[in-house]
């Protein structure tokens, strides 16, 4: 199964972003979240900090710096399964589903 990480920034509008893991999660985010914040958004010491650690590479340090001076929440999913349509093949879900507990006969009553 092939993972990916995913995140949501709650801005207005709300942005979704897709990855390949979260390490490239993360520099989409400081990349496309907040290298593209307007300075004047930013007070001067978070500004200072945002700069320092884009320009550091601390990614991580930059985005949470950013959602800290901005308000703003991101939500990430760092580890999250691909499903693919040889995942869920159509003979093997039919078998999976037919053993599920969905199909079990239930307890009988007092029993």
């Amino acid at each position: 199964m092939t993972g990916i990480a995913w995140a949501v920034v709650y801005d207005d509008p709300a942005q979704v972003f897709v990855a390949s893991d979260e390490f490239v999660l993360t520099r989409v985010l400081a990349l496309k979240v907040v290298a593209r914040a307007h300075p004047t958004s930013l007070g001067d010491a978070d500004l200072g900090q945002i700069r320092a650690a884009l320009l550091d590479e601390r990614w991580s340090d930059a985005v949470a710096h950013w959602m800290a001076a901005t308000d703003t929440r991101i939500d990430a999913f760092p580890d999250e399964e691909l499903w693919t349509a040889e995942a869920v093949d159509e003979e093997l879900v039919s078998l999976h589903v037919r053993l599920s507990p969905i199909f079990e006969d239930p307890a009988p009553p007092g029993g």
